[in-house]
């Protein structure tokens, strides 16, 4: 296994951490985790290296907390940093932050946390936890060692990124969404710089965007096959990652033992600066095939936002898009239902507004009927 920083802190995280948000699951039930298992899985990893963990209140729809401190007993608790993140959307009161810290150290049987993150920051939730006085509370927490450092995981725009990096001082590092396809997207790499240069840890989550990356389109399978290198399109996706100095470690939520052992064997060839400069020309080819895959030209220039009927356009757009390049609509239909359901494209009453100021020309009203036809 290789062994990275994090950022100032005097302890070396293995390259790959285990996330725990993808375990196997009995009959595709979400809730009903395979535990013999995923318990075998973890401490296989554990075994060869793996020295961070990675959970969450809600996921596994609230069952992975409560397998992961069952998973850590007969002391593999003591091999690794476990990190779980605060609900962020559940917060009404100040009261919340001890009620669902407690609880989560019942549910991991563990006295402590080691690393503690408010949970899928934007602005929104941040403000909320802001207004809430987070960072009041946050400190007795680690005063009395129920947690031991401080971060979160975002996603939201760059702008409100920026603002939460400095809306603290004592942020001891960050979760951000980073691959070969989301250079720009959310806080990206010049959010993945910005932190990294405020001496915060980046630990990457969604490297393989949830697994579409490793089961590319035939048009992009081409591309890898092309190369002088021999990687599995996962491999060249983990690699891309680990190759930036700024990052901390990736997390990959695996399902089988196999995608384990392939994970790990590809930490174990991992570092910064071993992705060529051929190899990063290759991994540029496979990212402008996968845009050439999308139907929609659209460019996020938002001219034609303030949509008169408050529609979505370019984020529906996206998502689109992003289910034609995948071949995967699962996850966008997941994604478009997070929009608020008066903002989706079935609301469009067709005024032609937003037609008139694209400088594309796209047909904006037909392409959100078929959105919706797909996406809805």
């Amino acid at each position: 296994m290789q062994y990275r920083t994090m950022g100032k802190l005097d302890w070396k995280p293995s390259a790959l951490g285990f996330g725990m948000m993808r375990l196997p699951t009995i009959g595709g039930d979400s809730s009903k985790i395979d535990e013999p298992e995923a318990q075998r899985m973890l401490r296989w990893a554990i075994d060869h290296g793996v020295n961070y963990v990675d959970t969450a209140y809600r996921y596994h729809e609230g069952a992975s907390e409560p397998f992961v401190g069952r998973a850590l007993q007969g002391g593999y608790r003591e091999k690794v940093r476990l990190a779980t993140k605060f609900p962020a959307w559940l917060a009404k009161t100040a009261d919340d932050f001890d009620r669902y810290l407690n609880e989560q150290l019942e549910l991991l049987q563990t006295d402590h946390i080691d690393f503690y993150l408010l949970h899928s920051l934007s602005a929104n939730t941040w403000h909320t936890l802001r207004d809430l006085k987070v960072f009041d509370w946050a400190e007795k927490a680690l005063a009395d060692g129920r947690f031991r450092y401080l971060g979160f995981s975002f996603h939201d725009k760059y702008e409100v990124f920026q603002e939460i990096v400095d809306a603290y001082d004592h942020w001891t590092f960050c979760q951000i969404q980073y691959n070969l396809m989301d250079e720009e997207q959310q806080a990206g790499t010049k959010g993945l710089q910005y932190a990294a240069g405020k001496g915060l840890a980046v630990v990457v989550m969604e490297p393989l965007r949830g697994g579409l990356l490793a089961r590319p389109p035939k048009a992009v399978q081409a591309v890898w096959q092309a190369a002088d290198a021999k990687r599995a399109p996962a491999d060249w996706a983990l690699q891309w990652v680990w190759n930036h100095p700024e990052v901390s470690l990736l997390l990959s939520g695996m399902s089988t033992m196999e995608q384990v052992q392939q994970n790990v064997a590809s930490a174990e060839r991992s570092g910064v600066g071993t992705v060529t400069t051929a190899e990063l020309q290759v991994v540029a080819r496979a990212r402008d095939t996968y845009r050439t895959l999308q139907p929609i030209p659209c460019t996020d220039c938002q001219y034609c936002q303030p949509c008169p009927n408050d529609i979505e356009t370019p984020h529906i757009f996206q998502i689109y898009n992003e289910a034609a390049m995948y071949g995967d609509p699962s996850q966008a239909k997941f994604h478009y239902s997070q929009i608020a359901e008066t903002h989706r494209a079935n609301h469009c009453e067709e005024c032609g507004e937003c037609e008139e100021k694209c400088p594309q020309q796209i047909e904006i009203m037909e392409w959100l009927k078929k959105a919706h036809a797909v996406l809805g």
